[in-house]
């Protein structure tokens, strides 16, 4: 029997049989299970995360940003994707229709979000560098050419 309404006691099962499904996955997996040393304590925070997105009681205190940003060289739009995916499946097998959208429509939203600040971060960071370049390197005069 599937799940009909979201309380704290759902979002732990939904939140350990996801991860579960992750840290198994041949694409994302690695980048979790090299990220995350202790997964307890990690699930925990995600359990807050998902408990202030869907029953907006502000246990979340973290920034999640700057993690995945840290780890931006390993996360592209595919991984983006499949994390999509499969937290589509793993909220359509728990949950009943209505709440299996919900999460998929903030899961979505949260992912581009995630990814836009993961691009914008990289793109910034090779600017900075050819900057560096630049300002090492001798500037062009016509005496030089």
């Amino acid at each position: 029997m599937k799940f009909d309404r979201v309380s704290e006691a759902e979002i732990g099962v939904l939140i350990e049989a996801f991860y579960a499904r992750v840290r198994q996955d041949p694409l994302i997996g690695p980048v979790f299970n090299d990220a995350i040393h202790d997964w307890p304590h990690h699930l925990e925070k995600l359990q807050a995360f998902w408990s202030s997105v869907m029953l907006g009681t502000g246990r979340y205190k973290g920034r999640p940003m700057p993690a995945h940003v840290q780890h931006g060289d390993r996360i592209s739009r595919a991984s983006f994707d499949r994390w999509l995916a499969l937290w589509r499946a793993t909220t359509a097998d728990l949950f009943e229709d209505g709440p299996a959208a919900v999460f998929a429509e903030k899961a979505e939203r949260i992912g581009e979000s995630l990814l836009m600040g993961i691009l914008f971060h990289k793109d910034r960071a090779a600017l900075l560098r050819a900057e560096q370049a630049a300002a090492a390197s001798p500037a062009w005069s016509p005496d030089t050419a």
